[in-house]
Parts: structure tokens; C-alpha cells; sequence
């Protein structure tokens, strides 16, 4: 008799403190943003193993970088953290005193996270062999992957924006750089680079004036698929200014290569022929390799919601398992595998892309969730990972200055979300009586500022994180 009363009452319990935090939630959404706003909700309960609430639960939404939960899980399984990407320095020919009578070659396998400070490694490869002249062409391998250079349902318009980046097997800096315009009081005008290189032409349409009316800008010519670089506006005269813009770079395979160059002339090793592109041919020696594992790559992934690295990943998933070059959808099958290892229909869904960019991409907040729970039940060391490689509320990445001062700050690890019009949380938080829930907010076609949706999903995870 006892026995009952007790499981008794701890249902009756549990229905009140679900209660609670369905009331909670309803009467947020139910609010006059959501008038004309759509949301969806699923919060699980990972710890008591019961959904808490669900709201829209299989509407199909645009994920926007909540796809990249799906990206990095599928990853996880089919690659494992100790996928390693590579970069590979050969050459052909022989070498004849300190004279390479061939040509030097790069063969890129994706590496997304490799920068200009790596190529030091390379250049210092090249001098232990005592080359001094490469008397043929610095030459790059981009067979990894297929000729795409954006995802399916990727916008014209975000060009030349960081946050699209050109797609190559050669990647450096995140396919980006940093452009520099600094005035002095003099109205001397210098425009830099960093890193430093010649791979852009800055062109400067400034005007000075003492009353500007029109901003500066600074943009890349992407309508007609150039480097140049182009500083528009007006500036104030004898009053100094300093604007600092990332921009994507066109062909990153010959930024790469070009940057490799002048770290060459740097060290007055002489490359006679140029830059080209080809593939590898059989009996290239190889001088070393540049290695990353992807256990490396995924904190920078979803830690800052790198768009490239997530389109690297699914390709190496689809080079792994599929022969010829890495493609988009060859990648995408091994997220079905995934989709369908969780327990769901990967027709229900439509995929096109691995970070979100893709305005085509629909899924639910049912398959976001579905997938954390999969990896808390069924890959326990695989979702430590994976949660840890989300952004921590209040202290770093994307969600770093996010519900500071609240018990989801230092305690709540989710991916973030965020298009025209679209804003989503996905992740893990821990209840102040202990209970630990797998959710995922979408919410998608506001016309407020962004700002407006990150509130309502602050004040539903701080709910969670007070439970």
C-alpha cells in the first residue's frame, strides 16, 4: 500500500511540475509576436525520459545552423573525432642541387580550418630539401571534391558575405579576408590586408568632404566574379578614420596558392611558371603533410557556427563512403543513415545542404530533438562531444553573451540558428532539480528584428534551466 501511495504521489508531483512548465511556455508563445510568427517547440525530458511539451512538433522549418547539429551528430558516427583532414605538399621531377626541375603541388582534402601560418610549415619543409628554384608551376589538387563552389539553395546576395563562402578542397583563412581602410588627419589614404597579399586589387572611390553624407563601404566586385576590392563613400576631412571589413574571396584554391607563393618569395625561393591547377600525377613525392582531426574541427564548427567547415565535413562524409570526388550529395546520404538510425523517414525531410545556409533545407524540431536523444541514449561518448562542442549560455562562441546572470548561463549548451527572417536553438540544459532536457526552439518568418526572437528563446531556456 505504501508502495502505491509513494509512485502516487510522485505522479501527481510530476504532473504539476509539468504542468508548470507548460504553462509557462504557452503563456510565452502565446504572446503577440507569435501573432504573425511562427514557432516550434520540443522540450525533452532526457533524465525522466518524457516529453515536457511540444508545440508545431513535425511542422517542417528552415533550421538555418541548427542543421549543423545534424552535420556534426551524423559526423561524429560515420567519421568518428579521429577523421583526419588532409593537406599534402609533392612534387614531380628531380631535385638537382638546390634546383627542383619540376613542379610543386598541393593536394587539398578539405581541411577547413587551415591558415596562412600553416603554409610556414610547408615553407620549411621546402628549405630542408635546400630548393632554392622551383623551375616549373606551384600547382594545386582540388580533385577531392566536385566543382560546386556553393550549396544547393545558397543566396546569390550573401556574396560577398563571410558567412558564404566559396566551397574548394583548397581552403585557407575560411576562404575570407580582412580589408583595412585607415585615414589619417592628412586625408591619407591607405588600404591593407590581412594577411597581407597581392591575390586582392584594392580600387578607391572616396571622396572627401566636409560634410559626408554617404557611408564608406567596402565590398568585393562579386556581380562580375572578381578580387577587386572596392571602398566607396565620403569622409570627413582632416578627421581620421579606421574601418575594418571581412570578405569572402573568390577561387580560395588560388588564394591559397598564391599566399603560399609569397611565403616562398619571402624566403627568395623562386617559382618560375606560376600558379595552376591539376590533378596529382602518379609517382609525385611527397615532401610532408598538414593534419586535422575533425575532433579539432567541430569545436570551431559549432563553437562559432562555421559555415565552411560544415560543408567540409559532409563532403568528407561522402568521399569516405562513395568513390570519385566528394560531393553534397553524396554527403547527404550518410545524414539519411543517420535519420533513419534515429528512427525517422528521411523522405519526411528535405536536406540540401551541411551548415544551414541552404534556404531550402526543412526539418522539424521533432528530428533536432530526436537526434539528442539518440546521442544521450545511444552514443553516450559520442554526445559528450557533441554537447561540448555547442556553444556554452553566457561564456563562449555564439551564445556568448546570452543569459548571463541566469541559471542557464554556464549551464546551457545549444547551436544557434539565425537567416533573414529565422532564428533556432537547439541543445542540452540541466534543471535546477537536476533533470537534464534535450530541446529545440524554431522560430521563422518574423520581420522583427532578430534580437526580438532570441528573447522569447532566452526566456523559454532560462524556464527550463529554473525547473
Amino acid at each position: 500500500m505504501k508502495k502505491i501511495i509513494v509512485v502516487f504521489v510522485f505522479a501527481v508531483q510530476f504532473a504539476i511540475y509539468s504542468q508548470n512548465i507548460r504553462e509557462s511556455l504557452e503563456e510565452i508563445l502565446a504572446e503577440p509576436f507569435f501573432d504573425t510568427t511562427l514557432a516550434a517547440v520540443n522540450v525533452y525530458n532526457l533524465t525522466k525520459g518524457l516529453d515536457e511539451y511540444k508545440k508545431n512538433n513535425s511542422l517542417l522549418m528552415r533550421p538555418a545552423s541548427n542543421m549543423k547539429v545534424i552535420t556534426t551528430a551524423a559526423a561524429l558516427k560515420y567519421l568518428g573525432i579521429d577523421f583526419n583532414f588532409e593537406t599534402r605538399l609533392c612534387y614531380d621531377g628531380e631535385i638537382e642541387g638546390s634546383e627542383l626541375k619540376g613542379n610543386l603541388y598541393v593536394k587539398g582534402g578539405g581541411d577547413p580550418d587551415f591558415q596562412t601560418s600553416d603554409l610556414d610549415d610547408f615553407v620549411a619543409d621546402v628549405k630542408k630539401l635546400g630548393i632554392k628554384k622551383i623551375n616549373g608551376s606551384l600547382i594545386g589538387d582540388v580533385s577531392f571534391k566536385d566543382s560546386l563552389f556553393w550549396g544547393s539553395g545558397w543566396m546569390w546576395d550573401d556574396d560577398p558575405s563571410t558567412d558564404a563562402p566559396y566551397l574548394s578542397a583548397l581552403n585557407i583563412n575560411s576562404n575570407c579576408i580582412t580589408i583595412i581602410v585607415t585615414i589619417n588627419e592628412q586625408g591619407k589614404i591607405d588600404i591593407t590586408s590581412e594577411p597581407e597579399t597581392h591575390y586582392v586589387k584594392p580600387i578607391s572611390f572616396l571622396r572627401e568632404t566636409s560634410t559626408p553624407k554617404e557611408r564608406i563601404t567596402i565590398t568585393r566586385d562579386y556581380i562580375n566574379r572578381t578580387n577587386d576590392i572596392l571602398v566607396k563613400g565620403e569622409y570627413e576631412k582632416s578627421k581620421a578614420l579606421r574601418i575594418i571589413t571581412p570578405l569572402n574571396v573568390y577561387k580560395p584554391e588560388f588564394y591559397f596558392l598564391q599566399l603560399l607563393k609569397e611565403k616562398f618569395a619571402n624566403e627568395e625561393i623562386e617559382i618560375v611558371d606560376g600558379l595552376n591547377i591539376s590533378k596529382l600525377p602518379a609517382g609525385a613525392k611527397e615532401i610532408s603533410k598538414i593534419e586535422r582531426s575533425f575532433g579539432e574541427v567541430i569545436v570551431n564548427l559549432n563553437k562559432t557556427s562555421d559555415n565552411l567547415s560544415a560543408e567540409m565535413t559532409l563532403l568528407a562524409m561522402g568521399q569516405r563512403y562513395s568513390e570519385g570526388p566528394a560531393s553534397a550529395k553524396k554527403g547527404l546520404k550518410m545524414i539519411d543513415s543517420l535519420i533513419i538510425e534515429c528512427g525517422f523517414n528521411p523522405r519526411n525531410y528535405r536536406i540540401e545542404d551541411g551548415s544551414g545556409v541552404s534556404h531550402y533545407t526543412l526539418v522539424s524540431v521533432e528530428l533536432l530533438t530526436g537526434i539528442l536523444k539518440y546521442m544521450y541514449y545511444e552514443q553516450p561518448e559520442l554526445q559528450k562531444v557533441l554537447e561540448e562542442s555547442f556553444p556554452n549560455a553566457g561564456i563562449d562562441g555564439t551564445l556568448k553573451s546570452r543569459m548571463k546572470g541566469t541559471l542557464a548561463e554556464s549551464n546551457l549548451r545549444a547551436k544557434t540558428g539565425t537567416l533573414s527572417g529565422v532564428s533556432c536553438l537547439t541543445g542540452y540544459v540541466t534543471g535546477k532539480g537536476g533533470d537534464k532536457y534535450a530541446f529545440s526552439i524554431m522560430i521563422q518568418n518574423h520581420v522583427a528584428k532578430t534580437s526580438r526572437a532570441i528573447e522569447y528563446q532566452n526566456r523559454i531556456c532560462e524556464i527550463l534551466a529554473n525547473n
